[in-house]
Order: C-alpha cells, then sequence, then structure tokens
C-alpha cells in the first residue's frame, strides 16, 4: 500500500479532539513538525492530507471532478444537513444541482436584496445598547438569519417567527463538533443532545414541505425569493426539485449562508476595532461614497478598502477550516504518490499563512488587495474548482451592507480586558465568546 505522507501517531479520537477544541494550533503544529503535506486521521471519515503549496492546491481544484470527489469528502456533514444536499453530490448530479442554485444568488437579483439586507441591520442596530457589552456574534447572526429567511426562504409574519426560533435552536445544538462524530448519534429523546437536533430538524421539514405546497397551489401570490425560485425551477429534462432535495437544499443555504457570513462578519469587527487606523479610513471612504444618505446596492462596488479589509479578514480568519476531495484512483499531487480512498484537503488557514505567498503573513494589511485579483490558489476562503460556494458573491455583498451600515451609524470599541481565540463551532473557526463589543456613540 502506497504511504500517507507523515503526520501524529497519536489516536485518532485524540487527533479528532485537537482538531475540533484548538484547530489553529494543531494545523500550526503539524505543518512545522511533518511539512508540507502531512496526515490527519479523525474519528470519522478517511485519512485526509492537507495542503498548503498553491501549485498542490491547483492541482486539487483543477482535477476531474471524477477523479477528485467533494462530496465524498463532506460526508461528515450528511446528518447534519441531509443527503440530498448539493454539497455530497459528485458528478452529473452535482452539475444538475449547482444549475439549478446559481441564478439566485448573482447579478440584478442580487442587488435587489440590497435595501432588504439593510432594512434589516438597521433594526438590529436600533436594538444595540449604548455603554453595555453584548457580543457581537450573536446580532451578527441575527441579522444573517433574517437576511436568509426572508431572501432565500421568502417567509413572514407567524410563520417567520416560529422557523426563525426552530433554525435558532438547531443552529446552537449543532454548534458541538463532537456532534459530527456518529459515535454521538445516539437518540435518546428530546433530552438528549442527538435526539434533539432529530426532532427540530422534522419540525423544519414540516414547516418546510407546507411551504413547497403552498408556493404550487394554483393561484398561489408570486414571490421573487430564492425558495421560490428554486420550487419552480426545471433541470434540463423538465424535472422540478424533489420535495426532500428542496429541503436539504434550503438547509446548504442556511449553513453555508447565515453562520459562515455571521462569523465573517464578527471576525471583521474585530480586525476593524484591532486597529484604529483601517477603522478611520473606512469610516472616511463609506461617508464620502455614501455622502450623508443611506446604504444602497449602488454603493457596494464602490467600497474598494471595505472590500479589502473584508479580504484581509478572510485571509487571516477563514471561517472554514479546509476543503475536502476523495481520491477515486491512485494520484500524484504536489509530488507526492497518494492511494485511492484518502481525502485530499487544500489548507485555506495554513495557505493563507505562507509568508512565501503572503510577506509578513501575520501583520493585517487591507492594502494587500487595493486593485489586486488575487490568485485563487493562494487565496480561497469559499474554496475552489467546480465547488466553490455557489452563494460566494452574495456573501461578499451582505458583509459590505451591513459593515457599511454599522459604520455609518454607531461607533463601536472592544470590551475592555476581552482577548481574542479561536473556538470551533461545529466546522467553523469563530471568536470565543460571540465577540463582545461596546457601543460607544450613535451617529447623529
Amino acid at each position: 500500500m502506497t504511504p500517507l505522507p507523515p503526520g501524529p501517531s497519536t489516536p485518532a479520537i485524540v487527533q479528532g479532539v485537537q482538531f475540533a477544541f484548538w484547530p489553529d494550533r494543531y494545523f500550526t503544529e503539524c505543518e512545522r513538525r511533518y511539512g508540507d503535506p502531512f496526515t490527519l486521521r479523525m474519528p470519522v471519515g478517511v485519512p485526509f492530507v492537507l495542503f498548503s503549496a498553491p501549485a498542490a492546491v491547483k492541482e486539487i481544484f483543477v482535477g476531474d471532478e471524477e477523479d477528485l470527489r467533494g462530496g465524498e469528502a463532506n460526508e461528515v456533514l450528511r446528518p447534519l444537513i441531509g443527503p440530498l444536499s448539493i454539497l455530497f453530490l459528485d458528478g452529473a448530479p452535482h452539475e444538475r444541482a449547482r444549475r439549478l442554485m446559481m441564478p439566485p444568488f448573482h447579478g440584478e437579483r442580487l442587488l435587489a436584496y440590497g435595501s432588504l439586507m439593510r432594512e434589516i441591520v438597521d433594526a438590529a442596530i436600533d436594538r444595540w445598547p449604548v455603554g453595555r457589552p453584548f457580543p457581537i456574534q450573536a446580532e451578527m447572526q441575527a441579522v444573517t438569519l433574517d437576511v436568509i429567511l426572508r431572501t432565500v426562504f421568502g417567509v413572514e409574519g407567524v410563520r417567520m417567527v416560529e422557523l426563525r426560533d426552530l433554525l435558532r435552536r438547531y443552529l446552537t445544538a449543532a454548534a458541538n463538533p463532537t456532534l459530527l462524530w456518529p459515535v454521538f448519534h445516539w437518540d435518546l429523546g428530546g433530552w438528549s443532545p442527538w435526539g434533539r437536533l432529530v426532532r427540530l430538524r422534522r419540525r423544519i421539514d414540516e414547516l418546510l414541505r407546507a411551504e413547497f405546497a403552498r408556493r404550487r397551489a394554483p393561484g398561489a401570490p408570486v414571490h421573487d425569493d430564492v425558495l421560490s425560485l428554486l420550487v419552480a425551477a426545471r433541470d434540463a429534462d423538465g424535472r422540478p426539485m424533489p420535495d426532500d432535495e428542496l429541503c436539504d437544499e434550503m438547509m446548504t443555504l442556511l449553513l453555508a449562508g447565515h453562520e459562515t457570513t455571521a462569523t465573517a462578519l464578527s471576525w471583521t469587527v474585530h480586525r476593524i476595532l484591532e486597529h484604529p487606523e483601517v477603522r478611520e479610513r473606512l469610516v472616511e471612504e463609506v461617508r464620502g461614497v455614501l455622502a450623508g444618505g443611506r446604504v444602497a446596492p449602488e454603493h457596494v462596488q464602490r467600497l474598494d478598502y471595505l472590500d479589502a479589509t473584508i479580504k484581509e479578514t478572510l485571509r487571516l480568519n477563514p471561517v472554514i477550516p479546509d476543503v475536502g476531495r476523495r481520491l477515486a484512483k491512485p494520484m500524484r499531487i504536489g509530488g507526492v504518490d497518494l492511494p485511492a480512498g484518502v481525502a485530499v484537503a487544500p489548507c485555506i488557514y495554513l495557505t493563507h499563512r505562507r509568508p512565501d505567498v503572503w510577506p509578513d503573513p501575520l501583520r493585517f494589511d487591507p492594502a494587500r488587495f487595493l486593485g489586486k485579483r488575487p490568485n485563487p490558489y493562494e487565496f480561497f476562503p469559499f474554496g475552489g474548482g467546480v465547488r466553490r460556494c455557489l452563494g460566494m458573491a452574495f456573501s461578499l455583498f451582505e458583509m459590505k451592507v451591513v459593515l457599511a451600515e454599522v459604520l455609518s451609524r454607531v461607533e463601536l470599541a472592544a470590551v475592555p480586558g476581552y482577548r481574542v481565540r479561536l473556538v470551533r463551532r461545529s466546522i467553523t473557526f469563530a471568536p470565543s465568546e460571540g465577540m463582545p463589543v461596546v457601543v460607544q456613540r450613535r451617529a447623529a
């Protein structure tokens, strides 16, 4: 059997615990000890080989999808999201699902969501207390969840209240990274962690199926949200998306477009507060572009320094640490021969911190991204290749709307004595304690 690159020899459960609770330190220490690439073995799934060299990342992203199977590499998420999600598809089924789901997240339709995003963040800012600490992560989660519910799910009123409550409870329960391990999938009733998730998901699916039926009913009002577009979508053979698949895709969009965006927003706030000179330049840019008005969709493309600040944050604080592909056949990647069946993983966290790619890599400097298009094999916070996140443009657009409105309306400060740490929330890297902040003053 072809030997794998070196890596820790500790039991899989020990590696899993370190990966779950101290991932940044674990990645850094493994690369220091074993070099690039190195192999990790988790309590679930196959061994995976992590690469950080851009040349190897490129080989993985441009390789044949039939040989490098991203759906099989995501198996650990299947119980949380559902087996029919685009995340677990490969080949022609993946291509079909992506073609159906891509249109609502780009072009004019994306711009149409801008005013609604601003309305949602304005309502949140109005609730923020002055002079009293509060966790910005929770607030950003509330904002991005409402954005998802209204632009993607398109629900309002009583149905929105119930669905929002169920989704919040589901995401809170699912944040425990150990629930990614099948050994903890014991349904012992509603009081047990896994049993609680099962029952919440069952009720969420019931609400979603009722919503699908409402959209399909004769004479139903026409909606302009993502769900309505997906209900109406047809593949090349004229077939609609089945309800089971729609449920799983809605959960995919929720997890991929809500939790990740809220976490990226929280990290960006942290970086802005950590660097007063960056904040001052951002406030100046926002005031200049808005010219005393409110954030509008047409403003977003002119906020160049804000765009660069978000990207520099995603470089140093990527929300997802790596992306995987499972080898369907033996392959040579990065000069290393690998057997079929193992997973290869471009490591976002380590690639974004390589000193040969990013000079003085730990320094926060948005100017790295001004007037430059980053190399997609050196900077890939949304993944890459045919599996790059289809909501990337939506997420970046939403982040700019939210942050521009925050910068124009309030002055935030970090809580004295707070020291940020990276913590794991399910598959994401989040700031500790919800990133507490204080509103010092509101704009006149």
